[in-house]
């Protein structure tokens, strides 16, 4: 990776606060991102899907989305199981789905970039399905 995924998710997290795409669960996020990033255990994963549903009810504030992608990282490295995996490859797909004009293409890139690793640890790769920047149709039965 030419990144470092918790740099990285410090930066969007940064971002996700000061956006204000967070509305009532400011202070919530903020807490559990401070559970997950000073424990490790139990304490960790609980705060790392609090983190979770908060994103699945802001699944437009893109900085929080980013800041979910690559926490999925650290949980990878923390718990190298498919389920995370898949989570992260999930996670990218709908990110990436959404991107707009103007959108920012570093984070895109690396976002790219975790997508193929979330996909890899799967034991996937870019031709194993339709992608969400490709065209689906091509052919006939």
């Amino acid at each position: 990776m030419q990144f470092d995924p918790a740099i990285a998710a410090q930066v969007s997290f940064t971002r996700a606060q000061a956006s204000g795409e967070l509305g009532l669960d400011l202070e919530k996020t903020i807490a559990a991102e401070a559970i997950f990033s000073a424990s490790a255990g139990s304490e960790a994963k609980a705060a790392y899907f609090t983190l979770q549903e908060i994103g699945q009810r802001h699944p437009d504030a893109t900085a929080l989305q980013e800041f979910l992608i690559y926490i999925t990282w650290q949980q990878v490295t923390e718990d190298t199981i498919p389920a995370h995996f898949q989570r992260g490859a999930d996670l990218c797909d709908r990110y990436l789905s959404r991107l707009e004009e103007g959108h920012d293409t570093m984070q895109a890139e690396q976002i790219r970039e975790l997508r193929r690793s979330f996909r890899a640890g799967l034991g996937q790769d870019e031709d194993d399905e339709a992608g969400y920047d490709e065209d689906s149709l091509k052919g006939g039965d």
